[in-house]
C-alpha cells in the first residue's frame, strides 16, 4: 500500500503537484496517464524517494519492499548480467556482498568464522541457494539467452539490458513495482510476458507507458494528471478514455440544452416586459433565467495534433512489385530472396525478432539503401513518403521549423505553413526555434508534417508512435485508419498493429519472410497456435 497525503511538489515558481491526496492498494495496477511534462516520471521520483516533497507525505506500508525498474541502461556495465538481477533483492545482495568480501580476506580470526555462520544463515534464511536459478529462470522467460547470463552487462546486446533490468525489478516479488516505459526496446513475446506476469502479479504495480495495449491488458485503474491535479479512476486506458469523451458530451449536450432554453426566455423577457397584462410571466422568466448556470467545461492541459493524409492523386492498378530482394550486411544475410506484391488497399505490418532485417527493407523500398541483388518497382502513379526510424539525417541544418518545412511544401504561404504547424502543436515563436534542438517527440511530429505535405497515396513508416506522447499516438492512430491509400509499416505498439494491419509479413530468421493477409489478431492465434502444435509433437 502507498498513500500520498496533500502531497505538493514545486520547483521555482512552478507547481508540478498540488494537494494530491491518493491511496494505491495491493492486487491493483494503476496505469499514470498526463501529457508530456505533466510529472509522471516525477512521480514516480517521489515514491521511491529520489525526490522529497514540497509539502505533504508519502506513507508506505509497513515492511513494505519497493522495486523500481531503472531506465539507465549502462548502469552496471562491470557487472555479471545475473548479479544485476540478484540485486533486486537488496538484502540478499548485501549479504552476497559481505560473504564475498569475508571470504576474499587473506587471514581470518574468531570474529570471522562466527560472522561466517551468521552470513551464511541469512543466506539461507533469503533462499540464497535458490536465488541465480531463479534468477536464470526469469531471463530465460524475458528472452535472454543463458549464453549471456554469466557475460558482463557491457558485453550483451543494448537491447537486451532492459530486458535485464526489468528482471531486476522484478526478481523476489516486491510489494510494490514501479515501472516506467517498460515496454520501450521489448520485443512482443517479451511484452506479452510482462502482460501475463502482471496480470497475475497479486501486490501494488504503479505503471508509466505509452502503449495503450499495454495500459489496456494489464491496469485495473487509470491515475490522470492534469493541470497539478491527480485522480484515480476505475478501470483501463479504454475505459477512461471513453468515460472521459461520454461526461464531455454529456456536459456539452446538457449546456446546449440550457442555452436554448436562456435564448427562449431572454426572448419572452424582450417582447413582453414592457406588456402590463404579461410583466408578471416576464418577471416569473427572469426568476428562471437567474436560476440557470451552465456548467463549467474545464480544458485539458491535453493537446492533440491533427493528424490526415490527404491523396492529390489516386493510384492505378500496379502498386509495387518486389522480385527476389537480397541484402547482406557485415557478411550477414539480412534479407534473402524476398518477393511479394502490393494490392490497393494493402496495408502491410512488418514483424520479426530482427529490427534491423524490418529497417533495412523500409530503407530499400524508400530508397535509402542499395540491395545487393532483385529489384523494386513501383506504380507509374505511386506517390510514396517515408518516416524513418532514425530522422538524425534531416535534422542536421541550423534552420528554423518554418524554413525547415518550407522545403517540403509547394506553395509560398506563409501564413497556411504556420496554420499547418499549428495543427500539429507548434504555435507562435516556437516555429522559430531551430529543428536542431527539438525533442524526439516534436521531430517525429516535423516528420509527420513532411509526410502529409507530400500527399502520399503510399506510405512507409519505420516505428512512427516513437517518442511521441499519447495523445499524438492516439491522433496517428486516427489518421492512418482514415488513410485511403497503402501502407507499409513497422510498430511495437500492438494497438497501431491491430486497427491498421490487413496483411503481416514476418522476417524470418533465415531473412526469407512469411506472408499472410489476415489481420494482426488473426495472425497472433495463428501464430500461438502454431507454438502449441510444435510443443505437442516435441512431447510425442
Amino acid at each position: 500500500m502507498i498513500q500520498t497525503n496533500h502531497v505538493t511538489l514545486t520547483f521555482g515558481k512552478r507547481t508540478l503537484f498540488e494537494d494530491v491526496t491518493l491511496k494505491f492498494t495491493k492486487g491493483n495496477c494503476y496505469g499514470l496517464i498526463g501529457a508530456n511534462g505533466a510529472g509522471k516520471s516525477t512521480f514516480l521520483k517521489l515514491l521511491t524517494g529520489e525526490l522529497e516533497t514540497t509539502h505533504g507525505e508519502i506513507i508506505f506500508g509497513k515492511n513494505e519492499r519497493l522495486s523500481f525498474l531503472k531506465q539507465d541502461h549502462y548502469a552496471y556495465d562491470d557487472l555479471r548480467v545475473l548479479d544485476v538481477v540478484l540485486m533486486g533483492n537488496t538484502s540478499l545482495w548485501k549479504v552476497i556482498e559481505e560473504k564475498n568480501a569475508l571470504y576474499n580476506q587473506q587471514e581470518f580470526c574468531e570474529e570471522d568464522y562466527i560472522k561466517m555462520a551468521d552470513l551464511e544463515a541469512d543466506f539461507q534464511d533469503l533462499d540464497g541457494y535458490n536465488a541465480e536459478p531463479d534468477a536464470a529462470m526469469l531471463l530465460s522467460q524475458l528472452g535472454v539467452l543463458e549464453e549471456y547470463h554469466t557475460l558482463l552487462m557491457k558485453e550483451i546486446p543494448v537491447k537486451l539490458r532492459v530486458k535485464v533490468l526489468l528482471a531486476q525489478a522484478l526478481f523476489q516479488n516486491p510489494d510494490i513495482l514501479l515501472l516506467d516505459e517498460p515496454t520501450n526496446n521489448l520485443d512482443m513475446d517479451a511484452i506479452q510476458w510482462l502482460e501475463e506476469f502482471l496480470i497475475n502479479f497479486e501486490n501494488t504495480v504503479i505503471v508509466v507507458s505509452h502503449d495503450r495495449h499495454f495500459l489496456n491488458q494489464v491496469c485495473t485503474h487509470i491515475v490522470d494528471i492534469d493541470f497539478g491535479k491527480m485522480k484515480i479512476y476505475t478501470g483501463n486506458y479504454d475505459f477512461w478514455y471513453q468515460s472521459r469523451e461520454l461526461a464531455l458530451k454529456q456536459v456539452k449536450e446538457q449546456n446546449r440544452k440550457k442555452e436554448e432554453k436562456i435564448k427562449e426566455l431572454q426572448n419572452f423577457i424582450a417582447r413582453f416586459s414592457a406588456n402590463a397584462s404579461k410583466s408578471k410571466q416576464a418577471t416569473s422568466r427572469k426568476k428562471i433565467l437567474e436560476k440557470i448556470e451552465l456548467e463549467e467545461i474545464i480544458p485539458s492541459s491535453r493537446k492533440y495534433p491533427y493528424i490526415t493524409f490527404p491523396i492529390e492523386k489516386p493510384c492505378g492498378n500496379e502498386i509495387l512489385e518486389v522480385n527476389h530482394l537480397t541484402k547482406t550486411i557485415d557478411g550477414e544475410k539480412i534479407l534473402s530472396n524476398i518477393s511479394f506484391t502490393v494490392q490497393k488497399g494493402d496495408k502491410i505490418a512488418i514483424l520479426g525478432e530482427n529490427d534491423l532485417a524490418k529497417t533495412t527493407l523500409l530503407n530499400l523500398l524508400a530508397g535509402v539503401e542499395k540491395y545487393d541483388k532483385g529489384t523494386i518497382r513501383y506504380g507509374k502513379t505511386i506517390v510514396s513518403s517515408y518516416l524513418p526510424q532514425d530522422n538524425s539525417a534531416y535534422f542536421k541544418e541550423d534552420i528554423s521549423m518554418l524554413d525547415w518545412i518550407g522545403k517540403f511544401y509547394e506553395g509560398n504561404d506563409e501564413s497556411y505553413i504556420r496554420s499547418f504547424l499549428g495543427r500539429m502543436l507548434f504555435s507562435n515563436e516556437e516555429v522559430f526555434k531551430k529543428v536542431s534542438v527539438l525533442s524526439g517527440g516534436e521531430k517525429v511530429r516535423c516528420m509527420l508534417s513532411k509526410c502529409m505535405l507530400e500527399s502520399p497515396n503510399f506510405l512507409l513508416l519505420d516505428e512512427p508512435t516513437n517518442h511521441l506522447d499519447l495523445e499524438s499516438i492516439t491522433s496517428l492512430n486516427k489518421g492512418l485508419e482514415n488513410f485511403q491509400g497503402q501502407m507499409i509499416f513497422t510498430s511495437r505498439d500492438l494497438t497501431l498493429n491491430e486497427t491498421l494491419a490487413n496483411r503481416i509479413i514476418e522476417i524470418q530468421e533465415d531473412g526469407t519472410i512469411l506472408d499472410k493477409r489476415c489481420s494482426f489478431d488473426a495472425y497472433l492465434a495463428w501464430k500461438e497456435n502454431r507454438k502449441k502444435n510444435k510443443s505437442t509433437s516435441a512431447n510425442l
